[in-house]
């Protein structure tokens, strides 16, 4: 195993170590998706007919501002406690902080994910959860993670963080959320395999580009 795996091997169990013993960031997640379904759930007259529009879009609703939450926490924590300095002095390779942020990150969306899927399926009276779905979900997750991580990293520093980070965040990751929205509408709603595709090749496409582009400028980032 290379160095710099190692270093984000170690930087990813350490996150997921304070999570276990502190529980500051999962609990808000999972509380706030679930709340968000239960209210969409009783606000909306869904029917048959008009369900597969307008549900998609309550599920990534739940994801996103939930991911938010996740995301805020993730390096305003470190700031706090002083720990960030320490890590930025440490001879770690910047990428390496930010590849272990993002998989922490992106490990705390997938367990929330993981408990809500069901829910919004008993909610919306939809099937089952299908193979084509949890992919969707991975891949819209992966690209809101990469781009909130860095962005993240950047509000930590400003007085205002829980209010920049949505700022920041919400109009570049335009583009995944809409994907995600409409991967998701066709997974559900039978649509063609040939439209589902071709938006599942946008998703990666989205999650390769922010994702390499991410990798690059948080060097730069987290030395202003």
């Amino acid at each position: 195993m290379s160095v710099f795996a190692r270093q984000v091997g170690a930087l990813v169990w350490k996150d997921l170590v304070v999570e276990l013993r502190t529980r500051e960031i999962f609990g808000g997640m999972i509380v706030f998706a679930l709340l968000v379904l239960l209210v969409f759930n009783f606000a909306f007259d869904l029917r048959v007919d008009n369900v597969a529009g307008v549900a998609p879009g309550v599920l990534w609703v739940a994801f996103t501002f939930a991911g938010i939450l996740g995301l805020g926490r993730s390096f305003i924590l470190e700031k706090d406690r002083g720990s960030l300095d320490g890590l930025l002095v440490a001879p770690i390779d910047r990428g390496a902080i930010y590849l272990a942020k993002l998989l922490g990150n992106l490990i705390f969306m997938i367990v929330v994910e993981i408990i809500a899927l069901p829910v919004f399926i008993s909610f919306f009276n939809f099937g089952f959860v299908t193979p084509g779905l949890i992919l969707i979900v991975f891949l819209g997750s992966a690209g809101f993670a990469s781009v909130g991580t860095l962005f993240s990293a950047m509000a930590a520093n400003t007085r205002a963080r829980e209010v920049m980070l949505p700022i920041m965040l919400f109009p570049i990751s335009v583009p995944i959320v809409i994907a995600s929205v409409e991967a998701t509408s066709l997974a559900l709603g039978g649509g063609s395999p040939t439209d589902r595709l071709g938006w599942t090749e946008l998703l990666v496409a989205f999650d390769l580009i922010f994702g390499i582009l991410c990798f690059v400028v948080f060097e730069y980032v987290v030395e202003e």
